[in-house]
């Protein structure tokens, strides 16, 4: 296999560096952000007035040109200039410009093949972050194949890309449908019940409807304790006892992550009022509002800061139930739409103490959890299955790519 440096058939120069003046409207520059492995996103897409840019020094982007992300955690990825993007501002990245020996197409996919790739992680590694400037790119090798032999490789992987990205698209809707199928059994164990034909009652909760007439709509507070943890501070930080507490990043829905927890002074009387205990629900104050895990005992002498309500059962009442009602509430934005919208919506202990959300019987609380655990259970199997599917179609793009643009595959229209 011959190959080339990309600099023998591209000129490699970099971009606007710091963005000028920013505005509403005018010429969209296009930032690492919007760039991800062959494709640009316009999400988080930033403007500047035409006056405004250097373009004595940096020209607008033309067609057939790439954007190389230059540094940071997506160092290398890259994307072809088409027609939606030209006269587009390149921001800090790397842009590239074929000559007229190399078929845009090509060298795009090129850049996407594992040789490319292989080479830029080696040149972003000698950096104490990830970086790569422009010689380094310049010097990415690529297969040296005629200007006919491009083209007809640049057709075929256009057609087989656009194949498997169809079934990946496919795949990642099917996980979309396996999400809402499961937030749609929680909402109904929630509020209707595992039992058929009982008699209904209205609850008085506007995002709940009817419930079983059995049921109650008490406050999370007569069946929970309710405390909010330490807030975090410099001395708090730098105290003598340190101890491991649960932050908001911890706590996803139904499994925390205990793998980074960071630590804080915590004196006696703070142990004693923020100590976790086994069946302890842990809500989140911010963020994805309402979001919450059961403490299972993981740890011992594990604690929680001030933006986590911990809701401690009362008598019999089902802690993983209150989850469930929890996650039913959120997902339906209930706590959105009853938060202060002034700022960062917060469910204060006040309005999660006052909180009502649908209550059946001991008995029938720990079955709809029983339920619910299963259900779980089966969809994150059926979760799991599918995206190793998808994995698998990524990783066979990722290797027709390479071996199409390297001549390790044979192409129609390309000499063997």
């Amino acid at each position: 296999m011959n190959e080339v440096p990309l600099k023998r058939r591209a000129s490699v120069s970099y971009g606007l560096g710091q963005p000028p003046p920013l505005s509403d409207e005018g010429i969209p520059i296009l930032r690492a952000t919007n760039i991800f492995r062959g494709s640009i996103t316009s999400e988080g897409l930033i403007r500047a007035r035409l006056e405004d840019l250097p373009l004595d020094r940096v020209p607008l982007l033309s067609h057939g040109e790439i954007l190389v992300v230059r540094s940071g955690a997506y160092t290398g990825d890259s994307a072809l200039i088409t027609s939606e993007w030209i006269g587009a501002a390149p921001g800090y990245d790397l842009r590239v410009a074929p000559d007229a020996t190399l078929e845009p197409r090509f060298l795009a996919y090129s850049l996407l093949g594992r040789r490319a790739l292989d080479h830029i992680d080696l040149a972003k590694s000698r950096a104490a972050q990830p970086h790569l400037n422009a010689e380094e790119l310049g010097e990415t090798p690529i297969h040296d194949a005629s200007l006919p032999e491009q083209r007809a490789i640049a057709d075929f992987l256009e057609g087989e890309t656009a194949r498997i990205d169809a079934l990946i698209t496919k795949k990642r809707r099917v996980i979309e449908l396996l999400d809402e199928r499961f937030e749609a059994a929680v909402f109904h164990a929630i509020t209707r019940g595992l039992r058929a034909g009982v008699a209904m009652r209205p609850s008085g909760l506007s995002w709940v409807g009817e419930i079983p007439e059995a049921w109650g709509t008490p406050t999370v507070s007569a069946n929970f304790e309710l405390q909010l943890g330490k807030m975090l501070n410099s001395e708090a930080a730098s105290g003598p006892d340190q101890y491991p507490y649960v932050r908001n990043v911890n706590i996803q829905w139904d499994r925390l992550e205990l793998t980074d927890l960071a630590t804080m002074h915590f004196d006696d009387s703070d142990r004693r009022r923020c100590e976790l205990r086994q069946g302890d629900v842990l809500v989140c104050e911010g963020g994805e509002v309402g979001r919450a895990a059961v403490w299972q005992g993981d740890l011992d002498h594990c604690y929680f800061q001030k933006a986590i309500h911990r809701a401690r059962p009362r008598r019999a009442a089902n802690g993983r139930y209150l989850m469930y009602c929890l996650r039913a509430a959120a997902k339906r934005s209930v706590f959105a739409v009853e938060g202060n919208l002034s700022t960062i919506v917060h469910l204060t202990g006040e309005q999660l103490r006052v909180h009502r959300f649908p209550w059946p019987p001991e008995e029938e609380q720990a079955v709809i959890v029983k339920h619910l655990d299963e259900t779980a259970r089966r969809t994150r199997d059926a979760r799991s299955g599918v995206s190793r599917q998808i994995d698998l179609l990524v990783e066979h793009r990722q290797a027709l790519i390479t071996a199409a643009v390297t001549g390790a595959l044979s192409v129609p229209g390309v000499a063997v």
